[in-house]
């Protein structure tokens, strides 16, 4: 009985992964959803059995119909949601695409309307606050040795326990 109960308190959040690719000039390359009024990233859900870098790189291959190599985590972002329940994304440095990869783009119709390679300052524009954050903080972590932690997309205030 105590078992079910501990079981009942557990979090059960869904997760998704996503790539961030750049250009030359250091722009992140943002996708057009079809079913989403804003711009997102190369991404979607993990499923059963699968790690967040595998879904990644599964997602990249199914809505670019590229294979690029997935570089290091990136970011980490808890993302509570009451209408859809909570989530953990996990988004990762897919580096520099070379001109051949560019050139390989085939978008996954169904999904996708465009891409464009975008600045980080136009993100806002572009996109919703909480996933504008998530990118700008994985941008920053690029130079740091650990991945950027986020709840709703920033940096947690310290707490004492």
């Amino acid at each position: 009985m105590a078992e079910n109960a501990h079981e009942a308190k557990m979090a059960h959040p869904r997760m998704a992964a996503g790539a961030l690719f750049f250009d030359a000039a250091g722009r992140i390359l943002m996708v057009e959803p079809t079913y989403k009024d804003y711009w997102d990233i190369p991404g979607g859900y993990v499923e059963t059995g699968e790690s967040p870098l595998h879904a990644a790189v599964r997602e990249v291959r199914e809505e670019l119909g590229i294979t690029p190599p997935i570089g290091r985590l990136l970011a980490v972002d808890w993302a509570p949601n009451e209408a859809e329940g909570d989530k953990v994304l996990y988004l990762f440095d897919g580096g520099q695409l070379s001109q051949d990869q560019l050139a390989s783009i085939e978008l996954q119709q169904d999904e996708l309307k465009s891409f464009a390679f975008v600045a980080a300052d136009q993100l806002p524009e572009r996109t919703i606050p909480r996933l504008a954050r998530r990118i700008g903080a994985a941008v920053s972590s690029r130079t740091d040795t650990a991945p950027a932690y986020l709840e709703h997309g920033e940096e947690p205030k310290n707490r004492a326990a």
